[in-house]
């Protein structure tokens, strides 16, 4: 084949970036919404050349991995709060920010939704003030940054410095004096640090960790916005056992915990929810054989008992769902395509007793119609 016959290349639309550096950051704060493709039939997809094929299931196959964030009451009522914390925080540069945590068991999908406030965030204040400052450099409300297994100070510090592409040698104070005037000179407001947990361990840890989050918020003049698994449970907020354990009562009493619940039936209220949710989601999907309540009706059942009512299992199952259906031209998602899918191992363990119940009809996810008729009137 001459270069002249070649097809031309096609990148799609994958977005490679890590949000932990700064132009990462920028391309998922002001990046271009994903435009959904468009819904062809079967007939449609076979009149296609082979080429057009792989490049149509291509489309759908990225646009089915990066769904969401999805409006749920959960998220909206996380970003209420954090709103209420972060934007009251316009205490002068002497006085100490309270800050926020995020406290929620793994696959909630508490770093997306706190990314994406952090995304709102930032780009309200470059609406209101502009996206330079009165010294002419690029005005960076929030930052993002994601910590590794035993960090310390220094770590830490590296970290920021990272994030905004500084030079990452020398010593703790060296790193700090760094990235301070990097927030001061580019106006950050919030600073979101993910995998909070990574500095607590046993009890003496905790108390080390205090101390390392206690120094940031005296350093840096910012809204700290924590977010992990577990680090109430390891003593963080408590105020301690004996008076010598001060910093985890000053930790404690600076730091707000917030979190985020996964669905649950146990009600109509959220039934409905998670009804609501499965509706949202089918809209987005592009399946040639899609239908009205092919999520929310069919499996509503079957995807809380294999997500366990976990945001993150659920789009995760639906994505690998998506990817299945198209590549073996089934086209839909049913029952006997999905028991092929493998999830995350945590969901699949919850499965059985979920699936045993609903079986035994102890549980549903279908709200009743009694409700139905409240929520109308």
């Amino acid at each position: 084949m001459s270069t002249a016959d070649r097809p031309a290349p096609f990148e799609g639309d994958d977005r490679q970036y890590s949000p932990t550096r700064l132009p990462g950051w920028l391309q998922e704060v002001n990046g271009s919404d994903r435009i959904q493709p468009r819904q062809l039939t079967r007939a449609q997809l076979a009149g296609l050349s082979p080429r057009g094929l792989l490049v149509d299931n291509d489309g759908r196959e990225v646009w089915h991995a990066n769904l969401g964030p999805i409006d749920t009451p959960q998220l909206l009522a996380l970003h209420a709060d954090l709103r209420e914390i972060v934007e009251s925080n316009r205490q002068d540069g002497s006085k100490t920010k309270p800050a926020a945590l995020v406290d929620a068991h793994p696959g909630l999908g508490k770093s997306t939704a706190v990314r994406a406030y952090g995304c709102d965030l930032f780009k309200r204040q470059v609406n209101l003030r502009g996206d330079t400052t009165a010294a002419g450099a690029r005005r960076v409300p929030v930052i993002y940054i994601a910590l590794s297994g035993n960090t310390q100070i220094r770590g830490l510090n590296a970290a920021i410095c990272r994030f905004y592409g500084l030079p990452v040698k020398g010593d703790a104070d060296t790193l700090a004096e760094r990235a301070v005037d990097a927030v001061l000179s580019l106006k950050t407001v919030a600073m979101i640090i993910d995998d909070i947990h990574f500095l607590a361990g046993n009890k003496s840890n905790s108390i080390r960790m205090a101390n390392q989050l206690k120094y940031l918020s005296n350093v840096f003049p910012v809204t700290l916005i924590y977010v992990g698994v577990g680090v109430q449970e390891r003593g963080i907020l408590h105020e301690g056992f004996s008076p010598r354990e001060s910093p985890l009562a000053q930790f404690g009493r600076r730091t707000t915990a917030l979190t985020l619940l996964p669905f649950q039936v146990d009600d109509d209220e959220g039934r409905l929810q998670w009804h609501q949710l499965l509706k949202t989601v089918e809209q987005k999907l592009v399946l040639a054989e899609k239908y009205p309540g092919m999520l929310a009706e069919d499996l509503s059942d079957y995807l809380f008992a294999r997500s366990t009512g976990h945001f993150a299992s659920l789009m995760a199952l639906i994505n690998r769902g998506c990817l299945r259906a198209i590549r073996s031209g089934h086209e839909r998602l049913d029952t006997e395509l999905m028991n092929q899918v493998k999830n995350d191992a945590a969901a699949e363990e919850a499965r059985r007793e979920l699936q045993a119940a609903i079986t035994a009809g102890l549980l549903t996810t279908r709200p009743t119609r009694q409700a139905g008729r409240r929520r109308s009137a």
